[in-house]
């Protein structure tokens, strides 16, 4: 299984009642199965929100006495900052677990941040397995581990431990069904107090304790190591890898650490004492390597006499970029190693054939059919139209890619979820020194319940001036379709009750106004009127994503083609007006010089039939 499969199936063997999650790449994967065994198992689970009301739901569990897990991508982290700095210092009875998906290198993210660091902000345990078997182990551990702490605990994976398949061995499932009760006098209160400041500080230092002791930190190789490697996470393989290819196994050590905060400062500081250097491999942050640092020169005058730390500060654990930025992989470490020891790589330098032919650059995109591809070109065709110069802010979902060029380079601002309300209110009060400037929004729907209402109530509060789009595709596109308040089903695909964006509007005292994205010309006419009102105007583009109306069967069925006559390619004047919408189903045929239709990718959402000045593209009739 992935890895996060194997931590689901940790958290079902631990026997957790409730689980809360908001999706989010690497990390979605794990609520995900547990949706699916949450009737057979009777687990409640839910996508939340946002990362903070997940959380919170989960400690509500805790609190109960029930076993409880909020699933989130670091991102997330972030957004529920506030909740993890004040639940630390009251706990609960019950496990609690967060589980947190980071994702080095950016792969799906627009950060790559360490959520290590919040563990030792928070005064939190943190595990951090190096395979699929450590997650599934870890996670079933981490409840046993909260409950005798009464404290939550961190799981941290990684893109590569959480997408990685590989063999695990399962355990039984267990069934537990305590009866949810808040015992009578119990309060859970976070106040400025010292004794509960303090009580935080007893129960880290026990699990310090308890992490001297772990099967989850271990070491490998000679007891007299002079060269030691510390690791943990996806450089435990990696380092193992690198040890192999320079036949290194029987002269280098390799102490992999599975408790990562607080460290098992006692089994650090045997290892240090026959060591003379250590490498430590890690990711994203010199996380370890500071902190074992520290290890260490407490220890001066005694038997630990380290003569060099290597890693990310000394710059031999880096790739492409600057130390503490991108993935690692045995590459690296294989080059740290040879820089240290001078025993050269004796892998045959790999050489890049050119192809023979050039192979077309693929960009990311739209999909075919998208309506967020209407929505940017109407934005686009109306900025121009209104001559003030406007511009557009933009937010994280899928249109996040009105940065590049499927979305026409539109978006002037990307930052966290739900900041362009916020910015756009800033912009939106600037009249008092001369800025004109008409300001467009754009946050999706699922964008709009995680993230907006504060941005959007001060907004009204303050008399701000902008227009806002919402873009309704009915889904949590970008993470998988996953469901949210406005589509009607709850995580387990039961009727659930819609919250209306356009009733929280009209709550606020907007009214506001809603388009098909395909109606072209009608959608830039009212986004034209509404840039032109004063105060702020809300304009909602509702269209169903096309790759969920193709899985529910509601595509069209008439055949969109281009008429070879009509289309004079070139010669039209138009400069292939067709091709700069940039659907990947509208191809240029270089042979006949004219516009063609890519049947096989192509959508039928019907458009791109209102683009072409020559009445070109056409649906087969019958």
């Amino acid at each position: 299984m992935v890895g996060n499969e194997a931590i689901a199936r940790g958290v079902v063997e631990a026997g957790v009642n409730f689980s809360a999650a908001y999706p989010g790449s690497p990390s979605s994967e794990v609520q995900e199965s547990l949706c699916r065994v949450a009737d057979d198992l009777g687990i409640y689970v839910e996508w939340s929100a946002n990362e903070i009301v997940a959380l919170e739901a989960g400690a509500a569990a805790s609190m109960a006495g029930l076993r409880a897990v909020a699933i989130m991508k670091q991102n997330g982290v972030n957004v529920a900052s506030d909740f993890i700095l004040t639940h630390n210092l009251v706990g609960s009875p019950g496990g609690l677990v967060l589980v947190v998906c980071d994702d080095p290198g950016g792969l799906s993210s627009t950060n790559e941040i360490d959520t290590r660091n919040y563990a030792r902000f928070a005064d939190l345990p943190l595990l951090e397995p190096a395979s699929a078997q450590e997650a599934k182990d870890m996670s079933r551990w981490a409840f046993e581990l909260s409950e005798e702490l009464k404290l939550m605990v961190i799981l941290r994976s990684v893109t590569r431990i959480s997408h990685a398949r590989s063999i695990v061995t399962l355990g039984r499932i267990s069934r537990r069904r305590p009866k949810a009760l808040v015992k009578p006098g119990e309060r859970y209160v976070s106040l400025p107090s010292t004794p509960e400041h303090n009580k935080l500080h007893e129960k880290i230092e026990r699990a310090q304790e308890i992490f001297e002791r772990s099967p989850f930190n271990c070491y490998f190789g000679p007891r007299d190591a002079r060269l030691l490697i510390i690791t943990c996470g996806t450089g435990w393989y990696y380092s193992r890898e690198a040890l192999k290819i320079l036949n290194l196994e029987k002269k280098v050590g390799i102490l992999k650490l599975g408790t990562t905060w607080p460290l098992p400062e006692k089994l650090i500081i045997k290892h240090l004492r026959h060591a003379k250097e250590v490498l430590i491999v890690e990711e994203v942050d010199p996380f370890l390597e500071m902190n074992i640092k520290t290890i260490a020169a407490e220890q001066a005058g005694s038997r630990v006499r380290i003569k060099r730390f290597y890693g990310k500060r000394s710059g031999h654990i880096r790739g492409d970029f600057r130390p503490g930025v991108g993935e690692n992989n045995p590459d690296i470490v294989v080059r740290a190693l040879s820089k240290i020891t001078g025993i050269k790589d004796p892998r045959p330098k790999r050489t890049r054939k050119l192809p023979d032919i050039e192979i077309p650059r693929r960009e990311v995109a739209f999909c075919p059919g998208c309506p967020h591809r209407a929505s940017f070109w109407i934005v686009k065709n109306a900025l121009p139209l209104d001559d003030r110069g406007g511009f557009l802010v933009g937010d994280i979902g899928c249109y996040s890619l009105g940065t590049g060029r499927t979305g026409y380079y539109l978006s002037r601002t990307m930052h966290c979820m739900g900041s362009s309300l916020g910015i756009a209110s800033g912009f939106g009060k600037l009249d008092r020194f001369e800025f004109d400037q008409p300001v467009v929004v754009v946050v999706g729907d699922s964008t709009f319940y995680h993230a907006c209402a504060a941005g959007l109530f001060n907004a009204v509060y303050n008399r701000s001036r902008f227009t806002c789009i919402v873009l309704d595709n009915s889904a949590t596109a970008m993470t998988g379709f996953q469901p949210h308040p406005g589509t009607g089903q709850d995580a387990l695909g039961a009727p659930a009750p819609v919250v209306s964006v356009e009733a929280i509007c009209r709550g606020l005292g907007i009214e506001p106004r809603v388009c098909d994205p395909f109606e072209i010309e009608q959608s830039l006419n009212t986004l034209r009127e509404l840039m032109e009102e004063d105060g702020l105007n809300v304009l909602i583009y509702k269209r169903t994503c096309a790759l969920l109306s193709i899985r529910r069967g509601e595509g069209r069925e008439e055949r969109v083609f281009v008429d070879q006559y009509k289309c004079i390619g070139d010669d039209c004047g138009c400069a292939r007006y067709c091709q700069r919408f940039g659907c990947p189903a509208l191809i240029w045929d270089g042979k006949n010089g004219v516009a063609v239709v890519d049947e096989v990718v192509c959508t039928k959402c019907q458009a791109c039939l209102q683009i072409c000045p020559k009445g070109a593209i056409k649906v087969e009739e019958g």
